[in-house]
């Protein structure tokens, strides 16, 4: 079953009638005391709230999380937010969909995103860490599920290919403020942009439909997994400095920068402090950035309360396409001699 319109083409007035995945169902009641639903629906361009206003526990039979639903609505403009008002939803047998359709993946090309990730690895100057770098870039099993893992359920990066679409943004910002400034290690800063999220493969599980928590994602998180997973390749490497390997796991247990964010330890080495801003800054802006793709091109306007932020925002729209290879000046240069194939483009903690 194929759809005929996708969240971001939906615009305010329009009458909407689609396929979509149900990621999210609360119920609650008005002042009243009527019952009404509140859903969160998605596809590959976007996410939309819809509510259902009359006939609640009707309706409610047919909303499962995780599901393909068949929707009827209108779209509505609320304080300047589209939601869409929903007069029926029915969810669709297994099979009857593709539910793969409306996962979100990366803009950028995997493999080529990959390679330029060994090419930082290669690029360390300390062997010992190197070799740690290569261990887990070279370890198959591992690397395929890096390369498909979503960095965060919803906050950011929150699509196939996300860990790795982040990891190496990190790893570049890394690079330049490595050339900046050079009291930074760099190999001690890199190791810690390669490997600070590598946790994440464990603590998150990848679906057919949507993106969730392991048993030991929830019990752990992604930090102390990392931080384990680092010891397991230490050991397989003969005489691995035992100071490096403290430095390397302090990066991965306090990368969240703040005891409320997470980090079991607050940054109290200089090329931890780095990272922690590293971290943050690539995950807002890509946050930021999506939030901006669901905003009509040139113009501005005002977000939903951003909680997570503590902050409205005043987003400019842009189109979605190319984000990944517009982010990286040396595929600009390249573009100038010869032309690239440019993919379609398409947030938990950060």
């Amino acid at each position: 079953m194929s759809n005929s319109i996708t969240i971001n083409r939906i615009q305010d007035g329009q009458q909407v009638e689609g396929v979509f995945l149900l990621k999210e169902m609360t119920r609650a009641e008005t002042k009243a005391g009527k019952p009404f639903l509140t859903l969160k629906i998605m596809d590959k361009t976007g996410e939309l709230t819809g509510r259902i206003w009359d006939e609640a526990e009707r309706w409610e039979q047919e909303c499962r999380p995780g599901q393909a639903v068949t929707i009827s609505g209108r779209a509505q403009s609320y304080k300047g937010n589209l939601q869409l008002i929903i007069s029926e939803v029915r969810r669709l047998a297994e099979g009857e969909v593709d539910l793969a359709q409306f996962i979100p993946s990366t803009s950028g090309d995997i493999d080529k995103m990959a390679a330029e990730l060994e090419g930082f690895a290669r690029s360390v100057d300390d062997a010992a860490i190197r070799k740690l770098l290569l261990k887990f870039l070279h370890d198959a099993e591992f690397f395929e599920k890096f390369k498909r893992a979503p960095a965060a359920k919803s906050m950011h990066h929150a699509y196939l290919g996300g860990l790795l679409e982040h990891t190496l943004h990190v790893a570049r910002l890394a690079d330049r403020v490595a050339a900046l400034y050079p009291s930074i290690n760099r190999s001690l800063l890199m190791a810690g942009a390669i490997l600070h999220d590598v946790g994440k493969v464990e603590e998150l599980a990848v679906s057919a439909s949507l993106f969730d928590y392991t048993d030991q994602g929830r019990l752990m998180g992604h930090m102390v997994i990392g931080v384990e997973m680092v010891q397991e390749k230490i050991s397989r490497i003969k005489e691995f400095p035992a100071d490096t390997a403290m430095k390397i796991k302090h990066l991965i247990l306090s990368h969240h920068g703040r005891y409320e964010f997470g980090s079991p330890s607050l940054p109290m080495l200089h090329e931890a402090f780095v990272l922690n801003f590293l971290d943050d800054l690539d995950a807002k802006i890509n946050y930021v950035e999506r939030l901006s793709a669901q905003v009509p091109e040139d113009r501005y306007q005002w977000s939903e309360y951003q909680r997570n932020l503590e902050r409205f925002l005043f987003l400019s729209g842009h189109a979605a396409e190319g984000r990944e290879e517009e982010s990286n000046p040396a595929k600009k240069k390249k573009a100038a001699a010869e032309p690239e194939i440019r993919q379609p483009s398409l947030f938990d903690n950060i």
